[in-house]
Parts: structure tokens; sequence; C-alpha cells
């Protein structure tokens, strides 16, 4: 099969599309032909090296796809040849066919493109973990989300406010429209603004409920100031940097905080299920009356993956980035 692959580890232009062996389905997987996948964070720091695929995971890059099922394993119960499906993937989705666990896979509603379905599993997945599962936000209480505009971020600002949570986010100011649009309340640009200054002033001193951070170190102070008591951050990502040189804890005790630290792609295979499960019990009729939708800023045909993975890099996306792999549906 075609696979896009890495010469070595780099810049964007050390990814050229060429041939590697065709992945074989075990007893519980299926055999897919791709037809879109989508970028996420991961994929950058995997084709720099810095982030290696968990063991038994495809060397390829691509933590999510949709397309149409090719081959069933011995015992698959659940799915048919021809069969439209999508999910998140530990690894592969750059390529023409991927292998994923009968489980793991989501039927592809009508009202889907596949580039849709490609935009949702990473994206929405960890928002509904990170809210859900790990933060237990709780109907009305607040949430600052950061990088408002990611991925993750447009899909948790869609998901708070199933919980009429009112929300916060931190953006560039010409991403906050496209924020309020989605969902949130209030809209921080965090170039010219103090998010905690800000935010206790909307809240009448007391703070946001819930947290979640892809920085890192450099918001880690004020994030501790901004919540609230029992307050929960949830990190998700370190793009701002991993190492503090000095920091206040009294928050954390006084407060009684929790800082809980997650990622997604190590998770074990039960808990990647039972999280698929979960997810599609509460946003399948969410999706079905436009309540959830995917977000795409743009689409890029694979070919095109090196200037994917560049306008990424830029920052300047709004919403998921996909790659078109083959004839869409």
């Amino acid at each position: 099969m075609q696979a896009v692959l890495i010469k070595a580890f780099g810049a964007a232009d050390q990814l050229y599309l060429g041939d590697y062996p065709d992945p074989r389905p075990g007893v519980r997987e299926i055999l897919v032909n791709v037809r879109a996948t989508a970028l996420n964070r991961a994929d950058l720091l995997q084709r720099q090296g810095k982030y290696p695929p968990p063991s038994g995971e495809s060397p390829i890059l691509g933590l999510e796809m949709a397309g149409e099922v090719v081959e069933l394993g011995n015992e698959v119960t659940k799915w048919q040849t021809g069969d439209p499906v999508y999910g998140l993937l530990g690894g592969g989705g750059y390529a023409e066919r991927v292998v994923i666990h009968e489980d793991l896979a989501m039927p592809i509603p009508d009202y889907l493109t596949f580039e849709q379905a490609a935009a949702i599993p990473e994206a929405f997945l960890t928002a509904f973990q990170a809210l859900h599962w790990l933060a237990k936000l709780q109907p009305d209480e607040s949430v600052l989300i950061h990088a408002g505009a990611s991925g993750v971020g447009t899909a948790a600002i869609q998901l708070a406010k199933q919980s009429n949570a009112p929300i916060f986010v931190t953006a560039s100011a010409n991403k906050h429209d496209f924020c309020r649009q989605l969902g949130a309340d209030y809209t921080i640009d965090y170039k010219k603004e103090n998010f905690v200054t800000t935010i206790l002033e909307k809240t009448d001193g007391k703070g946001a409920n819930v947290v979640l951070d892809f920085i890192g170190a450099p918001y880690l102070q004020q994030n501790l100031e901004v919540l609230q008591l029992d307050g929960r951050l949830v990190l998700l990502a370190l793009m701002g940097g991993a190492i503090v040189t000095e920091l206040s804890i009294h928050h954390i005790l006084r407060k009684r905080l929790q800082i809980i630290g997650s990622t997604l792609r190590n998770r074990s295979l039960e808990y990647k299920i039972s999280l698929t499960r979960d997810f599609r019990l509460f946003a399948e009729n969410l999706f079905a009356s436009s309540q959830l939708q995917p977000v795409i800023d743009r689409v890029f045909d694979w070919h095109d993956v090196i200037a994917a993975h560049r306008y990424m890099e830029s920052n300047e996306n709004k919403g998921k980035i996909v790659l078109k792999v083959g004839v869409g549906k």
C-alpha cells in the first residue's frame, strides 16, 4: 500500500509518499480502506522524533481515520465489508489501509462525510475524556479552555456547552468570533490580557471550576490562581514547555485543587473501548441534531501532506486539518 513515510526525523519536508507493507487484521480487528485522516500535534512531534508510537502500534503517522471495511478478522461480529467506519488509532492513519479493533470503530452516519468523520475521534474523545471522565464536570460549573480554536479546544467548547457551563477560552484575537460561534461565553486574547484577572472579574472573584490546558509550564502558576475551591486542572499537552523554574503551591492545599495529567494514545485497549462506548452514548444524538459538529479548517490532499504539516505549525488553523486519502464519500 501507499503511506506517508519519514525520510529522517526533522522538518515537514522529510515526509514523502511511499510503499509500505499492508497491515493484516487480528482476530478482533477490521481492515479499513482509509478515505480521510486528520492531523494532530502528536504527528508533528513524532515526525521530529520526539514522540515514538507505543509498543505494538504502527510507526506510520495518524491517530484517527474514516473509511470503509474491506476485511474482517476471524472473530469479528460487529461489522461487514463495505461498512463506513471511523475511529481512534494508535498510529497508521496516514496510509491507504489500517487495522482497528472492532470495538474502537464507530459507524459513519449518512449525514457525515469521510472528511467530517475523520475530524471527530481524537479531538472529541480527548475533550470528552478530559471534561467528563477526568474533571467530572458538573452542570453549570465554569470552564477555562486554553487554545480554544484548536481541534480539541473546539470540541471541548461544544461539549462544555451541553453542561450549561460558562465557558472562557484563550485564543489569539482573530479567533475570538469563531470561538464564540461555537459556544464560548468569554474570549481572552492571551497575547494582551491576563486571563486570571479577566476571569476573576467576570466571576465576582470566584474563578473557574475546571481548566483544560495544553500549554504547560508557562500557565501553571496562573492556572492554580484562577481555579476556585475544589477546582480541577487537566493538563493535556506541553506546547509551551515542561520546566517550571518557580512555583507557589499554596493554592493547591488551600483550595483543595486537583492536577490531572493525561494522554490518550498510550491508554490500554480496554480504556479506549470504554471511552469510545461512553462517548457514543453521550454524543451520537447530539451529532445527529447538529448540537455537536466536527470543525474542519482545511482539507488537504494527502499528496500535500508537507503543506498540511507546515500549516499546522503556523498555528493559523481554526479546528481540524484533514487529509483526504483517495476518493471521498
